[in-house]
């Protein structure tokens, strides 16, 4: 429902609410560009008495929300009206108002369509409210809460990009939105909003008029407090002093000096003038210009509010049945989407069967919705160490506040790698909170390794026995691209470790995949680049990529394997070579946009994901690179780009190790020989990223537990808090 709200809500308004929005950023600017143009303000006396010497044949003087002072005036000279300065009365110039700021008035508040589009924006404010609130609904339920809301987003899809920016200058909107629909009901009349009407004194008193700077009860008013005060023609008997303030309103006597009929600014009246100050920024520029940087975001959050739609809508949910109509209740928590292939995998065997799925994100886990479900099935990867994947966030404290556990039994399939210690981890506290809520098994729950179809073939399977069905399982084949090889750089021939740096040219993109992102308009250093060989099986093989999108090519670093079906294959490929490859995000092995220190590990092949973090290390962050490597260090692939970057401050260190000097050195020596800088990186709360072998990793997490060990740390309490990741082969 809520989804929905905001779905409509966003698409029925976006036009109105771009326009709108980009008015109101430029209206913000002018309150900071007009200023008040002078001095300290004076008392009213003082004011009237400097502008009448000033401009002859004065007749009104009015205060501007913002501090600007403005005489009129009937004399010699015609019809005036100057700005003054609010200290001494002096005119600083004449006043015109702005064509420019006019004219954005006149489309910001009615589209230059008088009331009718006056109407048209009060309902797209409507519209924005609703987004607003409805927005905030969908998000804390996102991020598992209320509390959770400001929590980190990890992912960089226009979704992830929509939610950060949205969360913060959401606040500034909804600010934005109150106050400009107060004014659009007191437009209107829907606000009983009236000025202050004084009473005409029934006597005025008869004699020579006093000197506007003698009289007292102008003394007493100071400037900043004017709305506008109209002064008696000159040689009318009867003429007065008509001053409305902050305060209120009412006649001043020139011959007798005193305040008559005076009528207070009733409560309403002053609201609506702190309503108007804070819309439009007039009185204070500074949060005008806040609130119109807010504004700014509008059209930001329709362009990936519509690139996330989009993206909902493309084929993961195509077939898909109501969660209400729903036999099968197929629920997804990914970090990367890669689980998404098996879930709909699982969809169509299901539907094939005869049976009806609805297929969603685990974060909507809603069993009041599932009136018809059988089974509510739940394939869930890991984050982290056991951490919820972006597409569930607070599922668990949905689950664990349920007062019952669902009727339909529960399908469990967890997803992860068991080169970690906490294997399908988030999976295994889903096991826990069922466990603690009685909710009855369809099956035994089981666990996908490093995506293996295999494993999930058995378990689907095994489900469908447990359903009364006979399921078939095959993931859909991923969309290849065909690859041009462009340059190839050998390394280590000569002491038989051959290894190759394989730079490819980037495919076309199409438009909707670079407004999107993805594929391979969006890849970043650290992504898997999976070959697709012919003859070699239908399983690809990945390699980490050694480049981004922004780069301008796909590069990988591969080292040839003795008896390997697709290695040899590629290091054999010379320039002009084409090959077929999909990509795999992998967003748990990329680096962080915050400052923090890099403490980048590998050995071999392993360096080509490092050294694609350092290529795209623009902010020049401090980045320290321990390598390790069999051949002469001239050898090492990357050796000549590294030391260009380090001489561009894109590198602080580079340490090696060479197994074939004498002694052998491995990467883990240098660790514990440099142990102090690492301890104090680690301190400064650098990431640790390691690329490589399996082995070579299980020997630096060694080294690493011993390093730490004086700061009371290890590797899985880093591992904890997202600071040690690996890619390990």
């Amino acid at each position: 429902m809520l989804r929905a709200l905001h779905r409509w809500a966003g698409l029925a308004a976006a036009i109105v609410l771009i326009v709108v929005s980009l008015t109101g950023v430029a209206l913000s600017v002018f309150p900071a560009l007009e200023g008040s143009g002078g001095g300290a303000p004076s008392d009213l006396a003082t004011l009237v008495s400097h502008a009448e010497t000033a401009m002859p044949g004065l007749s009104q003087i009015e205060r501007k929300p913002g501090g600007q002072v403005i005489a009129t005036a009937f004399g010699p000279n015609g019809f005036q009206r100057s700005r003054l300065d609010p200290a001494t009365g002096a005119v600083i110039g004449p006043y015109a108002p702005s064509r420019i700021e006019t004219w954005l008035v006149n489309l910001h508040r009615a589209l230059f369509l008088d009331n009718p589009g006056r109407l048209i924006v009060l309902a797209a404010a409507v519209a924005m409210a609703l987004l607003i609130f409805s927005g905030y609904a969908v998000a804390a339920r996102r991020m598992g809460g209320w509390r959770a809301l400001f929590g980190t987003v990890r992912n960089r899809s226009a979704n992830a990009w929509h939610l950060r920016i949205a969360r913060v200058a959401g606040i500034g909107l909804i600010v934005s939105v109150l106050t400009g629909l107060t004014m659009g009901a007191a437009t209107f009349n829907l606000v009983p909003v009236t000025d202050p009407m004084p009473a005409f004194p029934a006597q005025v008193a008869s004699g020579t008029p006093l000197p506007p700077a003698t009289i007292p009860s102008l003394r007493t008013i100071p400037t900043s407090d004017l709305v506008k005060i109209s002064l008696p023609r000159q040689g009318d008997p009867n003429g007065l002093y008509q001053i409305e303030t902050q305060a209120g309103a009412g006649y001043i006597d020139p011959v007798s000096g005193q305040l008559e009929g005076w009528a207070p600014r009733g409560t309403l009246s002053k609201i609506m003038g702190w309503v108007r100050m804070i819309h439009t920024g007039q009185g204070a520029a500074w949060l005008g210009l806040l609130l119109g940087l807010c504004a700014l975001a509008v059209p930001v959050l329709s362009g990936t509010g519509l690139v996330a739609w989009l993206k909902g809508r493309s084929s993961r949910q195509k077939g898909s049945a109501s969660a209400r109509d729903a036999e099968i209740i197929l629920l997804v928590g990914s970090e990367s989407g890669t689980t998404w292939r098996f879930a709909e995998a699982a969809a169509r065997a299901l539907r094939m069967a005869g049976k009806s799925v609805h297929l969603g994100e685990m974060h909507n886990f809603d069993p009041s919705r599932y009136l018809a479900a059988e089974a509510i099935l739940l394939f869930a990867a890991t984050s982290g160490d056991g951490d919820a994947p972006e597409d569930a966030r607070g599922f668990l404290g949905r689950l664990r506040a349920l007062p019952r556990p669902p009727s339909a039994p529960l399908g469990l399939l967890g997803f992860g790698d068991s080169s970690y210690p906490n294997y399908c981890g988030f999976a295994a506290k889903i096991v826990d909170a069922a466990r603690d809520l009685r909710w009855k098994m369809l099956l035994t729950p089981g666990g996908v390794d490093r995506q293996s179809e295999r494993d999930a073939a058995d378990w689907v399977k095994a489900m469908g026995h447990a359903l009364g069905l006979e399921l078939h399982f095959a993931l859909a084949p991923p969309r290849t691209r065909t690859l041009r090889l462009i340059s190839r750089r050998d390394y280590g021939t000569d002491m038989q470790a051959p290894t190759s740096i394989l730079r490819f040219a980037l495919p076309r993109r199409s438009l909707a995949d670079r407004l999107r992102g993805r594929g391979f308009a969006g890849f970043q250093a650290g992504d898997l680049l999976m070959i697709h060989p012919d003859g070699a099986g239908s399983r690809p093989r990945s390699y980490s990529l050694a480049s981004s999108a922004r780069d301008g090519f796909v590069e990988i670093c591969v080292r040839s394997q003795p008896g390997g079906l697709v290695s040899p294959w590629l290091t054999s490929l010379e320039p002009g070579a084409q090959v077929r490859a999909s990509l795999a995000p992998n967003p748990r092995f990329r680096v962080a946009s915050d400052d923090a220190p890099l403490i980048l590990i590998g050995a071999g092949a392993g360096v080509g994901a490092l050294a694609g973090f350092v290529r795209g290390n623009r902010r020049k962050r401090d980045v320290h690179l321990y390598m390790g490597f069999r051949a002469r260090e001239r050898e090492m692939p990357y050796h000549d780009d590294l030391a260009r970057w380090q001489s561009e401050g894109k590198l602080t260190r580079l340490m090696t190790a060479s197994s074939r000097s004498r002694p052998g050195r491995y990467v883990q020596h240098l660790l514990i020989e440099d142990a102090e800088q690492v301890a104090h990186l680690i301190a400064q709360g650098a990431r640790v990223m390691i690329c490589g072998g399996r082995d070579m990793a299980h020997g630096v997490g060694h080294a690493l537990a011993e390093a730490l060990a004086p700061l009371g740390l290890d590797p899985n309490q880093l591992r904890q808090e997202g600071r040690y990741v690996e890619d390990v082969f």
